[in-house]
């Protein structure tokens, strides 16, 4: 996955990631930490640097941050190379530096086969679904806001990978799993804007507006409202 990784970060900061051995600086943590003894203190910083507190929406910006870096990673190698890297929390590091995003660390990156897609985003054990569970229960987030930040994660990386990568390897990949029979079927629905194209419209909202500052997302279902 070496090759696919470099050729990955091309597409933008948000896709690069790096690997190796040996980390890219300190406080890197496994994944597994984060869903675990980490947690209640990432959404509070991040409530902090949001302005909202360790609230219900600190929690799900928390949980946006992380659908979104993971999909880039998996949606993005899938359209490169037709294989997705390994990413499940004991493989994937993390830490949250003092400015900025997330940011992640592969020691030892893996590749998997194209339909391992949904596995090692979605379905893998104390991935994402732990994660909602945890947030559900500690912050009240909702199990239809959660899943529409899954949805709305994948829809964004699909947006910069249809514009930079050539081929329909996302989009197919990416309609398997929001459309009818897909994991995250009915998290929202395609519609055609003039001028626009297409674009997807979710049935949820993260929240992002109660932040200071903040409004409506350009998929959010309040703003078609």
């Amino acid at each position: 996955m070496d090759d696919v990784l470099r050729r990955l970060a091309a597409v933008g900061p948000f896709f690069a990631v790096p690997f190796g051995k040996e980390p890219p600086g300190p406080g890197f943590r496994p994944l597994t930490e984060l869903y675990g003894e980490h947690l209640g203190p990432y959404v509070t910083e991040v409530g902090r640097r949001i302005g909202t507190g360790p609230d219900r929406v600190a929690a799900s910006t928390a949980q946006f941050g992380i659908a979104s870096r993971l999909w880039s990673l998996g949606l993005g190698c899938l359209a490169l190379a037709g294989r997705v890297p390994d990413l499940d929390p004991g493989r994937v590091w993390w830490r949250l530096p003092r400015a900025g995003s997330l940011e992640l660390w592969l020691p030892e990156p893996g590749g998997l086969p194209a339909e391992a897609l949904a596995p090692t985003v979605l379905d893998h054990l104390d991935h994402l679904d732990l994660l909602g569970t945890r947030l559900r229960g500690e912050f009240g987030v909702s199990p239809k806001v959660l899943r529409g930040n899954t949805a709305s994660g994948l829809v964004g990386a699909l947006r910069v990978l249809t514009d930079r990568v050539e081929g329909d390897t996302a989009v197919v990949a990416a309609a398997a799993l929001l459309t009818e029979g897909g994991p995250l079927a009915g998290t929202g629905t395609f519609l055609h804007e003039p001028g626009l194209g297409v674009a997807f419209v979710r049935g949820s909202c993260c929240l992002y507006y109660k932040v200071p500052g903040g409004g409506f997302c350009g998929d959010c279902v309040l703003r078609t409202r």
